[in-house]
């Protein structure tokens, strides 16, 4: 028996957005969600993350600053500037410490 209807999957993924929201919402896991989403053929919102990346991009190369994007697509400032990062081929800046050597 399934938890959801399809119907209301795609109502509560536009509103609630992850499958982990979703999830909390019934008491279940996130993966009966995610299971259900592929049984009733719903793509995840993460597929829609092309488009919405490439407007970013276009928004950064207009002069937009990082925050006004960051604000129009709900992300992080540091969110929005790893998707232009991205985009141009450079890797994010991911610090790693140094680490010790002992004697």
């Amino acid at each position: 028996m399934a938890i959801v209807s399809k119907s209301e999957l795609i109502k509560l993924q536009k509103t609630l957005g992850t499958d982990e929201a979703i999830a909390k919402k019934f008491k279940v896991t996130r993966q009966a969600i995610h299971q259900l989403r592929n049984k009733y053929g719903i793509d995840s919102l993460k597929a829609k993350n092309p488009e919405r990346n490439a407007k970013i991009v276009a928004m950064y190369k207009a002069g937009k600053t990082g925050t006004e994007i960051a604000n129009k697509f709900d992300l992080s400032v540091a969110q929005t500037y790893r998707v232009i990062m991205l985009a141009s081929g450079k890797k994010a800046d991911k610090r790693k410490k140094a680490s010790k050597k002992k004697k």
